[in-house]
């Protein structure tokens, strides 16, 4: 449907994002919920004759989905056979035919259609299906049990109050308080207001993002939110589109009955630094680790997601570290550089989808969302630089080299790009993650938990010396988990988004009868 298809007071805001989003070109992120059709056509020219348009198969060629590939199937083994070829079967070298972008091209798009992870599909209303018996994996069985019902559709983030309560934000709506049992619910007054663009409000600004406990909060009662600070005609951006812009903003508060009170501004950067991009982008998590310092992310928000990420007097693309009251510790990585801002821990970051600190020995780490392919599980360091835009391990959704920037620079090394933990390619849409640290499931106890979207996964890792030794799927295409929390019981706690109305669900261990 075009925009002056539709109502007078929606067509504006349509037809000046339809513009923006074309500035915004092949880097953006709002190509992740629209479809890009150079992997398909570049398959359909050069391989379907041989392997059918379906990838099934053809009389001269094998089909490339539904078993084992003889050669192997992960990315590296496919584009090394796409490349090299094995003319004795039959299949040709393509290595002088094709760019080694196009081979990787070709063999991101068979990756994906093998994992049932096509572009196009990113199950947003796809019904959540709750499994009716255990669930056995190779440490723990479990069961899995709806909590709470008919949240909005776009949810971002969970806590769970001392007393059992659910504090989730809704994205476009605000703050909602839910009782234990998940019977009550009332939407809290007064917290920064979670704007609702019509007629796209999957791709709007100035959302609610993450909510988070003080470490004291039974003494202080103090809540932290991050959310898109939004304004319009602030600065030079928004004057010269007639169109609002936002950035991350950190403020504290309490909640007293169903009212907001009490809040205080953390942290917030100068108006000038404001964007057009979406908050699909804005990163959003917060993490606190022992010390007192609170991190919080912010993900590529510039006009064209590639510029900006690297500039260290900008504040998106970047992790920041401050004290719980908003100051900026003396020991961070940039503190005196004056062409950075002091609250930057590290940079290069994309789309961080989650930030969590490892309990045993106070390490951050993150998830982040790659371009199509190079969604990430990160180990993070202060100072160190996580590639967007000079690097990643997917590919532009035209299908080109990701090394937006490198010209600019007198010299590039890859040895200066912290690679991640764990590469998922093709992309699951990574999300939230956690370590566990309950005893209702004692074999999982340190190990990491992170969601996934559009591949409607649970991920479980081990992880010794910052190293992943052990990957499991817990649940697969079970529902988009974009939260995850621990409850005092130890049981686990998913937030699950879904176009028919989000839930909260969690895992418990199977009870096994004795006789």
């Amino acid at each position: 449907m075009g925009c002056f298809a539709l109502r007078s007071t929606e067509r504006k805001s349509c037809v000046l994002l339809t513009m923006i989003l074309l500035l915004l070109g092949a880097g953006n992120l709002y190509a992740a919920e629209e479809p890009v059709p150079t992997f398909e056509a570049l398959y359909e020219h050069q391989c379907a004759t041989c392997h059918g348009a379906e990838l099934l198969g053809e009389a001269l060629g094998v089909p490339l989905v539904g078993g084992e590939l003889l050669h192997g199937q992960s990315l590296e083994e496919l584009a090394q056979s796409i490349a090299e070829g094995y003319p004795g079967s039959g299949m040709p070298s393509w290595s002088e035919t094709l760019s080694t972008d196009q081979i990787r091209t070709l063999a991101v798009f068979i990756a994906e259609e093998r994992d049932a992870m096509p572009m196009g599909d990113f199950n947003i209303g796809t019904p959540i299906i709750i499994p009716e018996e255990a669930v056995a994996t190779n440490k723990h069985s479990f069961m899995v049990e709806p909590v709470v019902e008919g949240l909005d559709e776009l949810v971002f983030s969970m806590e769970i109050l001392p007393d059992g309560q659910f504090l989730v934000t809704e994205k476009t709506r605000g703050l909602r308080l839910i009782s234990a049992d998940g019977q009550q619910s009332t939407l809290i007054q007064g917290t920064p207001t979670a704007h609702h663009d019509e007629p796209t409000p999957r791709r709007g600004m100035g959302w609610l993002l993450e909510v988070m406990l003080h470490p004291n909060y039974a003494e202080n009662g103090w809540i932290y939110l991050q959310y898109g600070d939004r304004c319009e005609d602030c600065n030079s951006l928004s004057r010269r589109f007639n169109f609002p812009v936002s950035m991350n903003k950190l403020v504290r508060g309490r909640i007293e009955g169903d009212q907001w009170v009490d809040q205080e501004t953390v942290f917030e950067f100068d108006v000038e630094t404001y964007q057009l991009g979406s908050d699909i982008g804005a990163g959003g998590r917060i993490a606190i680790d022992e010390e007192g310092h609170l991190f919080f992310s912010i993900g590529a928000k510039s006009l064209n997601t590639m510029s900006g990420v690297q500039d260290l007097s900008m504040p998106w693309g970047k992790i920041h570290r401050i004290n719980l009251d908003g100051s900026v510790p003396q020991d961070n990585p940039y503190v005196g550089d004056p062409n950075a801002l002091d609250s930057i821990w590290s940079r290069g970051h994309r789309s961080p989808q989650g930030l969590e600190i490892n309990p045993l020995n106070g390490d951050l780490w993150s998830t982040e969302m790659g371009p199509r392919g190079g969604d990430e599980l990160n180990f993070i360091e202060p100072g160190n630089n996580y590639g967007w835009p000079l690097y990643s391990l997917g590919l532009n959704y035209s299908g080109t080299e990701v090394n937006y920037g490198r010209d600019e620079l007198e010299l590039f090394r890859i040895e200066d790009i912290e690679m991640p933990m764990v590469d998922f390619t093709p992309s699951p849409a990574v999300s939230s993650i956690i370590f566990y640290q309950g005893d209702a499931f004692p074999e999982w106890k340190n190990d990491i938990f992170m969601g996934t979207l559009k591949s409607q996964q649970l991920f479980r890792f081990s992880v010794e010396e910052n190293r992943v030794i052990e990957q499991e799927i817990l649940l697969d295409d079970f529902a988009r988990v974009k939260d995850i929390e621990s409850g005092a019981d130890g049981e686990i706690y998913l937030l699950l988004e879904n176009a028919e109305g989000s839930k909260i669900v969690r895992l418990v261990p199977e009870l096994v009868e004795v006789d």
